[in-house]
């Protein structure tokens, strides 16, 4: 089959699952438990990651059980589907991803947490959330770089997304993330979305591109001890960007 058959073959399943996931969630989610639910989520995400011709590598060990904080560089529309299918995880998000038709949905029955990143309030009431989030042992998951970067090179990172995991004392796991060709090995930037490039866009260059591998790799748990957190923030992006190149 070529590329661009194939690649309308995949949007038409994605759609399609992106649909039946929204009636699981209006139908189904209501009669499930919390756990149920979060099965449910990870399977959905396996599969999406499936139909976008994209298998799943898993280095390291995701961790088991919360209080924890995940931190991950962000390079890709596919970063977070990419994320659940390895390990169900609550996500920070901006606000107007709830909004989204069918995205916002979905991400809401994931249990994401909303973020108004212009408000300097909200970011306080952002931090008060993860908090409590973590005291009750949850499994957050957060892209300090605030945004997608190219994959070539590691963004900054926001400190104050760290803030949460440091008043609650809960540890933090770096996760480097990098996509590759299936056959070759090489690093492949199809599935990018930055600058000006627009989500269709990069979700077409991903579908038509040659079969790929999304390898998560995780690393040992952090803790914070008495580091302030712009020294923290430092020293984890040091291991985020370690873990995306090994």
């Amino acid at each position: 089959m070529k590329r661009g058959a194939l690649a309308i073959w995949r949007c038409l399943r994605l759609l399609a699952h992106a649909l039946h996931g929204l009636l699981v969630v209006l139908l189904v989610f209501p009669r499930l438990t919390q756990q149920q639910q979060q099965a449910r989520v990870q399977a959905w995400a396996l599969k999406l990651v499936t139909h976008a011709g994209v298998t799943l590598e898993v280095r390291g060990e995701p961790v088991l059980a919360g209080p924890v904080l995940m931190v991950a560089n962000h390079l890709s529309w596919l970063d977070i589907p990419v994320l659940h299918a390895a390990r169900y995880c609550r996500f920070i998000s901006k606000s107007d991803v709830r909004d989204w038709p069918i995205v916002g949905a979905l991400a809401t029955a994931a249990g994401t947490l909303y973020i108004e990143r212009t408000s300097r309030r909200d970011a306080l009431r952002m931090v008060q959330s993860m908090h409590e989030a973590l005291e009750q042992r949850e499994v957050l998951a957060v892209f300090p770089e605030g945004t997608t970067g190219n994959g070539r090179e590691l963004l900054p990172f926001h400190a104050n997304l760290l803030q949460a995991a440091i008043t609650a004392q809960a540890p933090v796991q770096p996760i480097g993330i990098r996509f590759a060709d299936r056959h070759t090995g090489e690093v492949s930037y199809a599935p990018s979305y930055v600058d000006d490039e627009t989500l269709l866009g990069s979700i077409w260059r991903t579908l038509v591109a040659p079969p790929l591998v999304a390898v998560v790799h995780y690393g040992a748990l952090e803790m914070p001890d008495d580091q302030d957190r712009r020294t923290w923030s430092q020293h984890l992006h040091a291991r985020v960007d370690a873990l995306r190149k090994d």
